[in-house]
């Protein structure tokens, strides 16, 4: 790690929504230098000018998180970071050049077996773990390149198990199980006692934002309980040999009422996935909610919109909603957004 340096005029604090009608660049096109600072204003004493780092690929980024102090910039150089990396500070920030040129890539996988002959199963796959709440990254690219997910399983990219998260103009690329949104349903936090370390486990309400993020996968490729506004992001599905796919994947307590929020996303597909073959969402709980405001659908989103997740009765409990242009054939038990509904939801990431 090399010396502190001052952060760049772009790590300096402002908030996500004062800039939210500001025209931003595509995150696969053009370099960039906006960055948002995530921490909250009681939280500003962890952040001076002195406060930053800026390291290269020939340096452990994961080491560099290990020791760092609550609110650091961490100013990441161009080039690959392959390794498997956790956040457990708060307040971290973590910022690239763009994400075609600053890329953190691991390649673990659920069929992958420990030290102990034990699969590693979905929650350990990831390339990226947040931990710790007040984290943003910008400006890079979080992919897990192991492939073949009807082969090795899941295959996660990003999972944030934290509060008050923040990416803006990131890339995060995988196939089955892209992004976790967490925390995990409480039968699974109950469930993986023992197997999972206690930070994986950890439930609570949590709040996430993407902003003009790609997000790349195949199955069930956004999932989880936070929730989690991506606002113009592109969703973009990649072929999959199994055939088909899903886009999100909610599995949101009863008791919520926010839930996953797309808000003028484009929904888009390579050119080798097939029309009309993946949903916007299933239920992979009972009431996973997912409201999708005026958003745009690609050729390959199927005319139903939404699937019930196999054999279940789930078609019964999960809240699946629009607003704005909805194309026909949607199943009957979605529903379209009252104008009030819609301006709540997006008020709670105010």
């Amino acid at each position: 790690m090399t010396q502190a340096v001052p952060p760049p005029q772009s790590c300096l604090r402002h908030t996500f929504l004062q800039d939210k009608n500001r025209a931003e660049p595509h995150p696969e096109t053009e370099a960039v230098p906006h960055v948002i600072n995530t921490v909250p204003e009681e939280k500003a004493d962890m952040q001076t000018a002195s406060d930053s780092v800026r390291i290269t690929p020939q340096e452990r980024l994961s080491e560099t998180l290990r020791t760092v102090s609550p609110g650091t910039c961490i100013l990441l150089e161009p080039g690959i970071y392959r390794e498997k990396i956790e956040i457990t500070v708060p307040g971290i920030r973590l910022i690239g050049h763009s994400p075609q040129d600053t890329k953190i890539v691991f390649g673990d996988y659920a069929e992958k077996r420990d030290e102990t002959g034990t699969a590693y199963n979905t929650f350990r796959t990831y390339t990226a773990a947040v931990l710790a709440p007040h984290v943003s990254f910008c400006g890079l690219t979080v992919e897990n390149d192991a492939l073949e997910p009807e082969i090795n399983g899941q295959e996660v990219a990003l999972s944030v198990i934290a509060d008050d998260f923040i990416a803006e103009n990131c890339v995060f690329r995988s196939t089955q199980d892209t992004v976790f949104c967490g925390p995990l349903p409480e039968d699974l936090i109950r469930r993986y006692d023992g197997f999972l370390k206690p930070a994986l486990r950890r439930g609570g309400s949590m709040r996430q934002v993407f902003r003009d993020c790609l997000i790349a996968g195949n199955v069930d490729f956004i999932f989880g309980c936070g929730d989690a506004l991506f606002s113009g992001c592109e969703i973009r599905s990649v072929a999959d040999v199994r055939g088909g796919g899903y886009a999100a994947a909610p599995a949101h307590a009863a008791e919520q009422q926010i839930g996953f929020v797309f808000a003028d996303c484009r929904f888009t597909c390579d050119g080798a996935v097939a029309d009309e073959s993946v949903f916007l969402a299933r239920p992979w709980r009972d009431y996973g909610k997912c409201s999708f405001i005026a958003c745009t659908y690609g050729r390959h989103i199927t005319p139903e919109g939404f699937n019930k997740w196999n054999d279940t009765a789930r078609d019964r409990t999960a809240r699946f909603s629009e607003f704005g242009e909805i194309p026909p054939g949607r199943v009957p038990w979605s529903r379209r957004l009252t104008p009030a509904e819609k301006d709540a939801l997006l008020r709670f990431f105010d």
